[in-house]
């Protein structure tokens, strides 16, 4: 799979698990304390996140890395 496929599929799981759990991006971003554009970016898959954004993003997902990184989302 290219990168970018990866980026995207990673974007999906962060949408997800952000609308089932009900809440914006504008929420998440101010959760974390990012602003609203990178949390589209992310879910779009147009960023190649940095470890900690990653972290900061799961904090606010209230999940843990391994659980976003895994290849299917159980719920």
């Amino acid at each position: 799979m290219k990168d970018d496929g990866r980026l995207q599929e990673l974007g999906k799981k962060v949408k997800i698990v952000r609308t089932r759990m009900g809440i914006s991006q504008t929420h998440l971003a101010h959760k974390i304390g990012k602003d609203q554009p990178s949390i589209n970016r992310l879910e779009r898959g147009r960023v190649n996140p940095s470890f900690i954004f990653l972290l900061e993003v799961c904090e606010g997902l209230e999940m843990d890395l391994p659980d976003l990184l895994e290849t299917e989302l159980e719920f």
